[in-house]
């Protein structure tokens, strides 16, 4: 009868060890675990949707998600698709590095920022916002504008996504006369 209870005891002892929260130190010395990204993906496409409409399809070499700052950040070469209100495609954003803010899903692309419309229309510049909820993308960096009918430079900018209708701060530059 005895063996049965030393028994248990030792079950007790292991599964309370066993519940026990503890604190597990990093692995890389120096580095603190809220450091490191939750999640890690390489050459990975998300989908943006809104009531079953594509919204933007996002595409990058590498991705890394930080749960505690609700940040995800992206290198490696960023390709955004982005779609007009009925799912139909209207422009391209290209850039070297970005991050999407989980909370709004806003997207920031840095580093040789490009969009080019369906139209015709190009937009470059160094770092350029897109607002996930107004559908518009904008800069206060210097953008240069090209399109059939005008070739303009300034700082500070604003669109629809798909460079029908924007407005530059600062112009400066030179448009056709029809």
């Amino acid at each position: 009868m005895k063996w049965h209870v030393a028994f248990l005891t030792a079950c007790t002892l292991l599964l309370s060890n066993g519940c026990e929260e503890k604190i597990k130190p990093s692995v890389l010395g120096g580095v603190s675990g809220t450091a490191l990204p939750s999640q890690e993906s390489w050459n990975t496409t998300v989908t943006f949707t809104d009531s079953g409409i594509v919204k933007a399809i996002l595409k990058a070499g590498h991705i890394s998600a930080f749960e505690a700052s609700k940040q995800t950040m992206l290198d490696s070469g960023v390709h955004v698709d982005f779609f007009d209100e009925h799912g139909v495609h209207s422009s391209v954003l290209t850039s070297r590095t970005g991050k999407v803010d989980e909370s709004t899903n806003n997207l920031e692309a840095i580093g040789n920022v490009v969009v080019v419309s369906d139209s015709g229309v190009v937009v470059e510049t160094e770092k350029l916002f897109w607002d996930n909820r107004r559908q518009l993308i904008h800069s206060d960096e210097f953008v240069k504008i090209t399109s059939p009918k005008e070739n303009l430079q300034g700082h500070g900018f604003e669109s629809d996504q798909s460079l029908k209708n924007y407005r530059i701060f600062k112009v400066t530059g030179s448009a056709k006369q029809q």
